[in-house]
């Protein structure tokens, strides 16, 4: 008889976030989860508000903004918040809403106005507060696997920041439409947050590793979705691993890497309901998968060893990629990925690597969620370290605007001006201007960026997008002007290098395949790819470890022979590279 491992699912409310720093394995749990509840008579509908997920690959079912039922799984449905979908419906609805006498004009301003990164923001949160609306009631359960903390973060402290935007002001904002939609979207945005806020209703389950990284972000982050309202909160361990074989020193390392991590939980994740989910032999891609995943008893392991597969390549490693970098006097290295596979390090260590290599290096982040400084640990000479930190450069923009748009304005028109500049939106629009600032940087040095999580990336892609066609509207037919936008600068080869990471496992390398389609679609062609965590270079015999090995093999091969033009790996390391003198090491140049 099959035990569950969940003591969550002793008492399930009726809507259940998973929540954590991308690569902890919130989607494997969340569908899961969801599973568990459609088996067990209850109708289910799994809802990703991540634009990079990839639950489609897991189910085996297509991923749409309408409920999907899952085949092999009666009861449950899936549904893709997709922000692009959402942004044009919510267009279209913001604009029905127009009286019928409004002139062409003032409907292409709306156009206009609605047609920012922000609108796409706003159109996926109008969608995720219509699921968490009283009138749905056609599910038992409603599942968010959500994107990666910083995204979620955001996305969950939308309804207070509009609620109190919207308070009081009668004229509107921009990326909302025109003042006749206002009311319904304020109305939306109080349930939303009342049905976030009721611990009858919501569920807020934090997921991490045995790592010290992930278990930090989970207690910030607990703290701050306290903050917001969201005081119910569960606590999952994802992959505790138990070595098989005690004399592996791989296996002997990451057990006792575990345990610290554990031993050293905060105080307010201890005091979390908690449960503990093993470390699994199998990657949890398919139906039969997910249902074992929560089961104890499942971890079955073949009896191969490292040797039956083959070892890593020479001249793969990140030292070989600084030196390939290098070979340029200025640019851009733009460091993307799914959350969770270890930009901030690869970043890191190549700042370092080309500071070796006697360049100037601006190494930044635009991850709300970055530990970069953390990762560093230190101040090297030639290396200049910051952050793109929304709060501090929304404060920027909007003492910029005040001075510039303000300076002739009187007391009144001053105070609306900063009304508006309170708008939530303003944040977006604030944190695509530093981007490009960091951007043009990379004109006379080494600009090295590690970006955020895939989702959150992309929609600062699409703001520069969205930039790039604006200019190029403005200065059509104007030969003698000389426009380069950022968008530009990104589909330089010789300007801009993407360098994409992964990690050897199924769900990592297909968001990395999607993010690689989706910049493509952009003009923008990634540089190389690096393969970080690599069990398969380590050469352990552990028989849970080597039975990872064959899906590892598969998907190193997957991307060095139809994905990537160049591939570069780094094995799982006993020690975690944090600090420059073990972030150094892995980039030192070959004697």
């Amino acid at each position: 008889m099959k035990t569950k491992t969940l003591s969550l699912l002793s008492r399930p409310t009726r809507h259940i976030f998973f929540t954590g720093k991308g690569g902890v394995g919130k989607t494997s749990l969340s569908a899961a989860v969801a599973l568990q509840l459609v088996d067990s008579g209850k109708k289910v509908l799994l809802v990703s508000t991540d634009s990079a997920s990839n639950l489609d690959e897991m189910l085996g079912a297509p991923l749409s903004n309408q409920p999907t039922p899952v085949p092999g799984a009666p009861g449950l449905s899936v549904l893709n918040i997709d922000p692009d979908v959402a942004a044009e419906a919510y267009r279209q609805r913001v604009i029905q809403q127009m009286s019928e006498g409004a002139s062409d004009a003032e409907i292409s301003t709306v156009k206009e106005q609605l047609s920012g990164a922000c609108t796409t923001e706003i159109a996926s949160f109008d969608e995720f507060s219509e699921l968490l609306s009283e009138q749905n009631q056609h599910y038992d359960h409603i599942i968010f696997d959500t994107a990666p903390t910083g995204h979620t973060l955001r996305l969950l402290s939308l309804p207070k920041a509009w609620t109190g935007f919207l308070a009081g002001n009668d004229r509107g904002a921009s990326c909302l439409g025109p003042h006749s939609g206002l009311k319904m979207q304020e109305l939306r945005f109080k349930a939303a947050l009342d049905a976030l806020s009721n611990p009858a209703l919501t569920t807020v389950v934090l997921v991490t590793r045995p790592e010290k990284g992930a278990i930090v972000e989970a207690s910030r982050t607990s703290e701050e979705l306290k903050a917001l309202g969201l005081s119910n909160q569960w606590l999952i361990v994802n992959g505790l691993f138990r070595a098989t074989d005690k004399q592996d020193a791989v296996a002997s390392a990451m057990e006792s890497l575990g345990q610290q991590a554990l031993d050293e939980m905060p105080q307010n994740l201890r005091a979390l309901h908690q449960d503990q989910i093993p470390l699994r032999a199998f990657d949890t891609v398919g139906l039969p998968a997910l249902r074992a995943l929560l089961h104890s008893g499942t971890s079955t392991v073949s009896g191969m060893t490292a040797e039956h597969f083959p070892t890593m390549q020479q001249g793969m490693g990140l030292d070989a990629l600084a030196d390939e970098l290098a070979h340029a006097d200025r640019g851009l290295i733009m460091v993307m990925g799914k959350g969770g596979v270890g930009k901030t390090t690869i970043a890191a260590a190549l700042a370092l690597g080309l500071v070796q290599r006697g360049k100037s290096v601006h190494l930044s982040t635009t991850d709300p969620a970055s530990h970069l400084a953390a990762t560093l640990d230190g101040a090297v000479d030639g290396l200049r370290v910051d952050r793109i930190d929304p709060t501090i450069e929304t404060q920027r923009y909007v003492e910029k605007i005040m001075a510039s748009k303000g300076a002739g304005l009187n007391e009144q028109e001053r105070a609306l001006l900063l009304e508006d500049l309170r708008s939530p939106c303003t944040e977006e629009v604030a944190v695509f201007h530093a981007f490009s600032h960091v951007v043009s940087e990379a004109r006379n040095s080494f600009v090295v960026l590690d970006t955020a999580p895939t989702g959150h990336s992309m929609l600062l892609m699409d703001a520069t997008g969205a930039y790039h066609r604006q200019m190029m509207h403005e200065f059509e037919g104007k030969t003698s002007a000389r426009v380069v936008t950022p968008l530009m600068r990104l589909q330089d080869p010789e300007y801009t290098k993407i360098i994409l990471v992964t990690l050897p496992e199924t769900t990592p390398v297909s968001q990395a395949e999607a993010l690689q389609e989706d910049l493509r679609r952009a003009k923008v062609e990634p540089f190389a790819w690096v393969i970080n965590k690599s069990i398969l270079a380590t050469g352990t015999r552990d028989p849970l470890l080597t039975a990872r090995l064959s899906g590892e093999a598969k998907q190193i091969a997957r991307v060095s022979e139809r994905l990537a033009k160049k591939v570069f790996a780094l094995q799982w390391l006993a020690k975690p590279p944090v600090g420059i003198d073990e972030l150094s090491k892995l980039v030192t140049q070959s004697e």
